[in-house]
């Protein structure tokens, strides 16, 4: 049976760092949605496709416009879709950057779901990991609006892992605490990076949850710290 990959945010530093490792596994086809692509194609197995706000359903349902629905066929996506805004108690914080942490973490990611399930729905059965936080589980001073959008994501998590088991859904998520990017090294230039986490070691975990995708559902996986082995 065939097996189609799905990763929306791929040029993102964390999405470049799954795709990289995910690319190279056992998946017939993998079509990569962003905003915009710097590099072209660089197998036949490969598709870009070029996105627009996910916030807005129509956009969503262009974007999965690109896909087909097929019985003898699973699906598997992850997405790295979010952001990050902070700095700023409650009370100083513009609500205006409330909606957009919620828009940008929840909103995106509500949407990708609905529109994935009922993909799913009309082909064998597939499974799904989102990227929440470490914030969710450790309060930080300046970080409400985000840890919050993120909360709200993994309740999303856990509520479709629940409702999925009816289509042959699976729902997992990653909570990654800091991510071995460029520009987190620029910001705090004195941190032990070996301690940080590697974004394709993290696309070898999102492979192991869809290689038993039949049985693990519903987990929010935290990764604080890692150790040189």
């Amino acid at each position: 049976m065939k097996k189609e990959l799905l990763i929306f945010g791929s040029e993102g530093a964390l999405g470049k760092g799954i795709s990289s490792a995910l690319v190279e596994k056992d998946y017939d086809s993998v079509i990569l949605f962003d905003f915009k692509f710097h590099e072209p194609t660089n197998t036949e197995k490969i598709k870009k496709v070029a996105i627009k706000d996910l916030s807005i359903e129509q956009n969503v349902i262009e974007a999965f416009s690109e896909i087909k629905p097929d019985r003898s066929k699973k699906f598997f996506l992850f997405s790295s879709i979010g952001g990050f805004a902070g700095g700023s108690e409650i009370w100083d914080k513009d609500f205006d950057e409330w909606k957009r942490m919620f828009d940008i973490n929840l909103m995106t990611n509500v949407l990708i779901a609905k529109h994935f399930s009922k993909l799913i729905i009309k082909s064998h059965s597939g499974a799904a990991c989102f990227t929440a936080a470490y914030s969710v589980f450790q309060n930080e001073t300046g970080k409400a609006a985000y840890g919050a959008s993120k909360s709200a994501l993994v309740h999303l998590i856990k509520s479709l892992a629940h409702e999925g088991e009816k289509i042959n859904l699976s729902v997992n998520g990653i909570a990654p605490f800091i991510i071995d990017t460029p520009s987190n090294r620029d910001w705090m230039v004195d941190a032990d990076f070996s301690r940080w986490m590697k974004p394709n070691e993290i696309g070898e975990l999102v492979h192991k949850l869809f290689e038993c995708y039949n049985f693990v559902s519903g987990n929010v996986i935290t990764l604080k710290n890692r150790f040189e082995i």
